[in-house]
């Protein structure tokens, strides 16, 4: 079997400063209304930034260096069971293009950072 796996870290507070900074218009460049929703309450900050750690794995899972990637074309889902990458657009054209067959994404934070794994079965 082939894959392809791509990793990232964020301090959580890159996400603190980018949403005291911009605010609301972060929040709807970077993630869906769904995400934004999965992450009301405690640890918003910590989900926020495992979220937008998975979207940089996948970008680097799909080996993208210059090309443009928006990042609401990636999205987490699955509040309240394991959670899943859904692609959409652009980065659902990549990922056919790439052969992906199957995509599986692990998160985790800490008090400081969160981070996620994102492994693709390539067919």
């Amino acid at each position: 079997m082939t894959v392809a796996i791509g990793c990232d870290v964020v301090a959580l507070t890159e996400i603190e400063e980018s949403i005291a900074a911009f605010g609301e218009r972060f929040l709807r460049r970077v993630f869906t209304a769904g995400e934004i929703a999965d992450c009301q309450g405690t640890q918003r900050i910590e989900r926020l930034a495992a979220r937008f750690a998975a979207k940089e794995a996948a970008i680097k899972a799909l080996a993208i260096v210059d090309a443009a990637t928006p990042p609401r074309e990636i999205e987490v889902v699955g509040a309240g069971g394991p959670p899943r990458l859904r692609l959409h657009g652009s980065m659902a054209d990549r990922a056919t293009e790439n052969g992906w067959t199957s995509i599986s994404v692990s998160l985790s934070h800490s008090s400081c950072h969160a981070v996620a794994v994102v492994v693709a079965e390539l067919g």
